[in-house]
């Protein structure tokens, strides 16, 4: 590490009772993958690998090289993210880089590697997405679901025993493929740097669990991601060399939520490299100075893996360690238990006020990339909302909802897509919608922001205005200057919605009674009567009913 450990003693026996209480409730929760499962991701692995070697030789075959040629240039395939890193759970996905010699393209990767794929024994779905930051084909073959990166180097061949830990093969690489050696780099780097691989496992599996059910697990939506929580782990683990499991995760909650960030976590001093790259520095670029818990990946070159946290993420992400950390004391003593740390969240009971931003589309395929790009601009919204002077907290959820519907008339298609749902939506099937003119299937995407209001002002009277017209109005205006837009066929609605009016869907059954006996309307829709939203046009900010001017929304009844 940076510094040297605050600690080497021996783990005491408390300790490691505590971790074994740890692995056993890590068990009872699932996490772990059955040896059945375990086996089929090793067998896929391994056609996969022949079937890169397969595609590089075709390519290679295509561009005019020897049969000979074609056969020695090799193609390797590398893991990473959580399953490089041992701690995968059932059912999750496999990052797998494919590393190809200089005569295969990007554009091969889309036309003879996807191709080849959906031809490919077990396959049952392929998407491809060359326009994204990082290009990928996401795939499921044999039931495991596998996310393909491509990697083109500067080389003739791409021996077996190569590794990508020596930075010069990074020379003569497109920005592209830089981005996609750096998963694969930056998990090997981390193993590499632990110093005890399996202790590092366990406890990133229970911070990955834990991190999962608080709701405070995603880099796209302004928490931490993956990789940045197994390099806080191995920083903990860096300062505990000899702790097991449950002495690791005692400390790790109480460091990180005392931490003095923006102070960086760095696994090893920042290196300089062979390209003409940017390299994280603070004192030479003021965005970096904007980072709020820098979080620096420990390959070349290395990047702020936590650049996407606001204000508002950053201060639930340190509320939710110092839960943790009062939990934890207690099962260090005896008195607490693991079930508990791992209580599922309660972010639809913390508010009493939500946004709720719906994505539309008629289309599945065209939907998936929709939702995609509003969910991936959704933390731009968080930090316009936080210049709003009476949000104390924007707070998004991690994931967005997905629902189908299916209508038979215009009116319906457009409440459906402005998220005005009632039963006989709800209830009706594709079939019943057959030849009725105007109607059709509404694929739907629902994502949430609580809004923490500040407290009412001592001697203050009547309803308070909180006008969110500029940031909303900001963030559709944004959405729609995606590239592949077109008003014709996507929405995108952003509204107000009070707690009691949340969708049934958000809640498992029973669930929302037994939390709070939450007053609910005959319905138990959001379209009760004083909260139906204005018929707008389906791209525009809706506010509720109740507003003083337009998009000036005064929130009714007053704060308390």
């Amino acid at each position: 590490g940076v510094t040297k450990p605050i600690s080497t003693l021996e783990p005491t026996k408390q300790e490691r009772g505590v971790t074994e209480t740890l692995m056993a409730e890590l068990r009872n929760q699932g996490t772990f993958e059955s040896e059945e499962e375990a086996r089929t991701r090793e067998l896929v692995l391994g056609r996969v690998a022949g079937l890169v070697k397969k595609f590089v030789y075709q390519v290679c075959l295509q561009h005019g090289l020897s049969e000979s040629a074609a056969a020695a240039a090799g193609g390797k395939i590398f893991t990473f993210g959580s399953y490089r890193l041992g701690v995968h759970g059932p059912g999750a996905d496999i990052d797998t880089l494919c590393v190809v010699p200089k005569h295969v393209a990007r554009e091969d990767f889309f036309t003879v590697f996807e191709p080849m794929l959906r031809e490919f024994e077990g396959v049952s779905e392929v998407s491809g997405v060359p326009e994204a930051y990082v290009p990928i084909i996401k795939t499921k073959i044999s039931g495991i679901a596998i996310d393909f990166l491509f990697a083109r180097l500067a080389l003739a061949t791409i021996p077996e025993e190569l590794e990508l830990r020596d930075d010069n093969i990074l020379r003569n690489l497109d920005e592209r493929c830089v981005r996609s050696l750096g998963g694969s780099r930056v998990t090997d780097e981390i193993l590499r740097l632990v110093p005890n691989v399996g202790v590092f496992r366990d406890s990133l599996r229970c911070i990955k669990l834990w991190a999962q059910r608080r709701a405070i697990y995603s880099n796209v939506i302004g928490f931490l991601g993956g990789v940045a929580w197994a390099m806080l782990v191995a920083r903990i683990c860096q300062l505990y060399p000899n702790a097991v499991a449950g002495g690791i995760i005692s400390r790790f909650f109480t460091i990180i939520h005392q931490w003095n960030w923006p102070q960086p976590v760095l696994l090893k001093q920042i290196e300089e490299g062979p390209l003409n790259v940017r390299v994280w520095n603070p004192k030479l670029y003021p965005s970096d100075r904007a980072h709020r818990m820098p979080i620096i990946t420990p390959a070349y070159p290395a990047m702020c893996s936590t650049h996407n946290v606001t204000k508002s993420t950053q201060l639930i992400t340190t509320q939710e360690c110092k839960r943790a950390a009062g939990i934890v004391d207690r099962i260090v003593v005896g008195t607490g238990d693991w079930s508990e740390l791992f209580a599922k969240h309660d972010f639809f009971y913390k508010y009493r006020y939500y946004l709720q931003i719906i994505a539309s589309t008629a289309s599945a395929d065209l939907q998936l990339k929709w939702a995609g790009t509003v969910e991936s601009r959704l933390r731009l919204l968080v930090m316009k909302l936080e210049l709003v002077d009476t949000i104390d907290i924007a707070h998004p959820f991690v994931k967005g909802f997905d629902k189908t519907y299916h209508c038979a008339s215009v009116e319906e298609v457009d409440a459906a897509a402005r998220g005005e749902i009632t039963d006989i939506i709800t209830k009706r099937t594709k079939e019943e919608c057959e030849g009725k003119e105007g109607g059709g299937t509404v694929y739907v995407t629902s994502f949430f922001i609580g809004l923490e209001i500040q407290p009412k002002k001592a001697g203050a009277v009547g309803p308070r205005k909180l006008d969110i017209s500029y940031p909303t109005t900001e963030f559709t205006k944004m959405v729609k200057m995606w590239d592949h837009y077109e008003e014709d066929k996507m929405g995108i609605i952003v509204r107000h919605i009070k707690s009691t009016l949340l969708p049934d869907y958000l809640f498992e059954q029973d669930d929302r009674q037994a939390k709070g006996g939450l007053k609910r309307t005959k319905s138990g829709k959001a379209n009760a009567k004083n909260d139906t939203p204005n018929k707008k046009r389906r791209c525009e900010l809706i506010p509720s009913s109740r507003t003083s001017s337009r998009y000036n929304i005064t929130l009714s009844p007053p704060f308390f």
